[in-house]
Order: structure tokens, then sequence, then C-alpha cells
């Protein structure tokens, strides 16, 4: 199995070519290969011939995203079209990530979202990553797209910056008022895997770690782990947004996707504790 994966210095991507680490790989970056450019993207996979194409190329800055929806749309939707055009023509498999800000995030917390509920994103993150979505339905007959959410991992993420806050502050505020399930990459990564080997049906599917939290009760997770003694005191968005004194593209109250659709395919799915046991263990090794 030849597999190529873009974005390849990116946090999911290091997990990913660890989980496909026994197939042979193809590793690109906007260095060796720009996905807003279809012909680059043509010539570069018609010499490769790889049997799948897993893109984890992406524009996440979410706040910067207000200010450079063009940029974003040009790596979220333009990237993805050119992709599954591609990957159409050469009767390639085609993998793509995408996001919870698809929804708009204000369904009633004790509610779920299912992979066809309304999609209604109100930030320009959300819109590009939708619009990349529907580039890929569009375009291409054989894909998949995973939706997750609250992704940590080898890199710089919300975990590793709470170990810092609780090892260096007495006491930190934390948004309370946010709901999701906080993912580990290693078992997205794994999601991936399991969904290719297995060859589930094709579509998209909601893919992160089992178990709902809030910002605040996965920070006070994290230190009861860690063994920190710091205070975490619980906030609203709003009031965190004023305290800090910044300006934020709007974050969803409510993340919380359904793994109903993989887990009925025999999608092994862990707990969000457990996954956070097992990167903590290595993070603090």
């Amino acid at each position: 199995m030849k597999i190529l994966i873009t974005g390849a210095n990116g946090m999911l991507a290091k997990a990913v070519i660890n989980e496909f680490k026994n197939e042979e790989l193809i590793l690109t970056d906007v260095q060796n290969l720009d996905i807003t450019n279809i012909e680059d993207v043509r010539k570069f996979v018609k010499e490769n011939k790889p049997d799948y194409l897993i893109n984890c190329a992406a524009y996440t800055a979410v706040d910067k995203a207000e200010e450079n929806i063009d940029i974003a749309r040009n790596i979220n939707a333009k990237g993805p079209r050119n992709l599954a055009i591609v990957s159409n023509e050469e009767d390639i498999t085609l993998i793509h990530i995408s996001t919870d800000y698809v929804f708009g995030g204000d369904k009633d917390i004790k509610e779920v979202y299912y992979e066809d509920d309304v999609k209604s994103p109100v930030t320009a993150y959300g819109i590009t990553k939708l619009e990349g979505e529907q580039e890929i339905e569009k375009n291409c007959k054989k894909f998949y797209i995973f939706r997750t959410a609250w992704l940590y991992g080898d890199g710089n993420n919300f975990v590793r910056t709470m170990l810092k806050l609780g090892q260096s502050k007495e006491k930190i505020n934390v948004v309370s008022d946010q709901n999701g399930s906080p993912t580990y990459s290693v078992d997205l990564a794994s999601i991936i895997g399991q969904a290719v080997r297995s060859k589930i049906p094709y579509g998209i599917y909601h893919a992160t770690n089992q178990g709902f939290t809030t910002w605040y009760e996965f920070t006070k997770k994290i230190f009861e782990i860690a063994n920190i003694k710091c205070h975490v005191e619980p906030v609203t968005t709003e009031e965190y947004i004023s305290e800090m004194q910044i300006v934020q593209a709007k974050r969803p109250k409510n993340s919380k996707l359904s793994k109903e659709k993989l887990l009925k395919e025999g999608i092994k799915i862990p707990e969000y504790e457990d996954a956070l046991k097992r990167y903590l263990k290595v993070e603090l090794s």
C-alpha cells in the first residue's frame, strides 16, 4: 500500500506517519507539493501513483482566519478541491480531516452533533473547512472525511500549555462553558488506520476520543494525573475574553460529536481520559 501524506510536518501527520510506518509513504509539505496548484498536484500524483492520499494540510489558525479568509480558503477549500479532482482522475482514495467548526456550536448542550446535521459555521475557519468538505463530495467518489475536535499531540497544544501554566502559577482561569471531546492525535491516526484496513464505507465520519468534558474539567484532570497543585477556576468564555483582553473568533459552546457511525463499523475508539494518561506518560517521561 502506497500512501501520500500532505502537511507531513504537522502534529496529526506525525501520528499518521507512525500509524502507517510499515507502508510505503510519500511525505510532502508545501516545499515540495503546493496543493493549491492543481497542475502541481496532478504531476506529483501521476509520478508517484499512491493508493491513498491523506490530506493533513490545513490552515488551522482560527482567530487569524477572520482577517485572512482568502488564505484560509486557498488551503482549506481550494487545496482539497484539487486533491479531490486528481484523486478521482487517478482512482485514488482521498482521506481528509475536517472539524466540529462546520457546525454552529449552539445546539443544546444535552445533545450531540451527527454527521448529517445542518451545517452553519460562524467563523472564517469553519466556513472554509465546510467548503473543503463540499468540494470533496462534489469532485471525488472514493473519500473519507473525518471531523475531529480539541486535538492534541506531538507539538504545541492545550495540554502542554496547561502543564507549563500549572507548573509556574498557583491559580489559573479556564473556560467552563465549552463542551467537547479532547482528542489524542495518536488515537485519531488509529481511527484512520482502522477505517482504511477495514475498508469501511466511504463518507463523512465524526472521529474524536470517547466521552465529553469542558476545558475546565479537562484541565483539572490534566493536573490530577500530572500531580500538579495549581488551583483551576472556572470562567465563562466571555469572562475569559474580557480578562485576557483578546479578540477571538467565536468558539462553539457545543462541540460534542457523535461517534455512533464509526462504532457501528466496528472502529475502536478509546475514552479521552485513557488517551490523556497515555499522552502524559510520554510527555512527562
